[in-house]
C-alpha cells in the first residue's frame, strides 16, 4: 500500500512538471505584445507587463487539441469560460490572482485557441473534457470556478465524476435551466432560471434574428454590448485582438446547453464549500437565491449595480471579484 502511494505521487508530481515544461509565454504564442487601451493602476498596460503568463495545450481522447492559459504558483484554481469565451477575457483576473495561486484557464473546445471540431458538441463531453484537463494537469484538488455556461461544465463533471477534485466551487451568474418547461408556474421559472421558451429562437436571436423577450430574454447580449468599465474594455480589446471565434463552431453547443436542467445535480450533487456570484443587473438573481439554498453552506454575492453587477461582474470589476474570490478560498 504504501508503495503504491509513493508511486502515486511521484506520477502526479512528474505529470505536473510535464505539463509546466511545455508551456510556453503568451507573448511568443500570440506573436507579438500587445497595448491594453486604458491605464488602469494596478493592472498590466501592456502583455509584456504580465510577467509568467502562459499558454499550452493537451489533446483530448477524442483527438481535439485543447488550450488553457497559467499564470503563478500556488493552490491551483481551474476557470471554465462560458459560452463564446475564451482565457484572453480573463487577464486583469489571472494576473490579479496570479499573485498568490496558480491560475488556470480552460478554453472550450470551440471557443478561444483551442481547436474546432464538429463533434462532441454536448455539456457532457465538454464535462469529459475537463476531467481530461484535471488529469492531464496532475492535481489532486483544485479551485473551480465557472462563469456561465462554464458553470454548467463543472456541473456536468460533478454530475459524471463526483466532487473528489473540487477542494472549493465557485459558480458566476448561470441559469440552471434555460429552457423554461411549458408546465411551469412563475415561480418554478425564476427559481430555475428560465429565459426561453424555444432553444431554437434563442440561438437564432443569439445571432442577430428578431425576437422578443417573452421567447427570449436579451438582457445578456444588451449587457455584453455596453462598454462597461475600462477594466472590461481592455480585457475584451485584447481578446478581440488575438482570439477570432467561428460562430458556426460555437453555436454547435448552444442547444444542448439550452435544454439541460441541474437542478437534482445543485440539490442533490454538491457538497464542497461553495460561492455563488450575481447582481441587481442580471436577472438570474431569483436563481441564484434558489441555489444558495439548496447548497448546504454556500455563500451568495449580490453585486450591485454601481459594483457592475451584471453576467459580467468579473471583467468589469475585476478588484472586488477577485478580493471576494480570494476571501472566499481562504476562509
Amino acid at each position: 500500500m504504501r508503495k503504491n502511494i509513493v508511486l502515486t505521487t511521484l506520477v502526479g508530481v512528474m505529470m505536473s512538471m510535464t505539463s509546466q515544461a511545455f508551456a510556453a509565454p503568451a507573448i511568443d504564442v500570440l506573436g507579438r505584445d500587445f497595448t491594453f487601451p486604458n491605464t488602469v493602476e494596478g493592472l498590466p498596460a501592456k502583455l509584456s507587463d504580465f510577467k509568467g503568463l502562459q499558454i499550452n495545450s493537451f489533446k483530448t481522447n477524442d483527438g481535439v487539441k485543447l488550450t488553457y492559459w497559467e499564470a503563478g504558483e500556488g493552490k491551483p484554481i481551474i476557470f471554465v469560460p462560458g459560452w463564446g469565451a475564451n482565457g484572453a477575457e480573463y487577464v486583469n483576473v489571472m494576473f490579479l490572482l496570479a499573485k498568490k495561486y496558480r491560475v488556470l484557464v480552460l478554453d472550450p473546445r470551440n471557443q478561444g485557441l483551442s481547436q474546432n471540431v464538429p463533434y462532441g458538441t454536448r455539456l457532457a463531453r465538454y464535462g469529459m473534457d475537463l476531467k481530461e484537463f484535471v488529469d492531464h494537469l496532475g492535481v489532486e484538488q483544485a479551485d473551480f470556478c465557472g462563469w456561465s455556461m462554464g458553470a454548467s461544465v463543472i456541473w456536468s463533471y460533478i454530475d459524471l465524476f463526483g466532487t473528489k477534485s473540487i477542494r472549493k466551487a465557485a459558480f458566476i451568474d448561470e441559469p440552471i435551466s434555460i429552457y423554461t418547461h411549458a408546465d411551469w408556474t412563475e415561480e418554478e421559472r425564476l427559481n430555475a432560471g428560465g429565459m426561453t421558451t424555444s432553444a431554437e429562437r434563442m440561438i437564432a436571436a443569439f445571432g442577430g434574428a428578431p425576437t422578443n423577450e417573452q421567447v427570449v430574454d436579451m438582457n445578456v447580449m444588451r449587457r455584453a454590448m455596453e462598454e462597461g468599465t475600462a477594466h472590461f474594455q481592455n480585457s475584451e480589446a485584447f481578446a478581440r485582438e488575438f482570439v477570432k471565434n467561428d460562430p458556426k463552431f460555437t453555436s454547435l453547443v448552444l442547444f444542448d446547453h439550452a435544454t439541460n436542467d441541474w437542478r437534482d445535480v445543485i440539490s442533490h450533487k454538491i457538497d464542497v464549500p461553495t460561492a455563488i456570484f450575481t447582481g441587481d443587473h442580471s436577472n438570474n438573481v431569483p436563481s441564484q437565491r434558489w441555489m444558495q439554498s439548496q447548497i448546504k453552506g454556500s455563500k451568495l454575492f449580490v453585486y450591485s449595480a454601481e459594483e457592475n453587477g451584471d453576467h459580467f461582474l468579473a471583467f468589469k470589476n475585476p478588484v472586488k471579484f477577485t478580493t471576494d474570490l480570494s476571501s472566499f478560498l481562504e476562509r
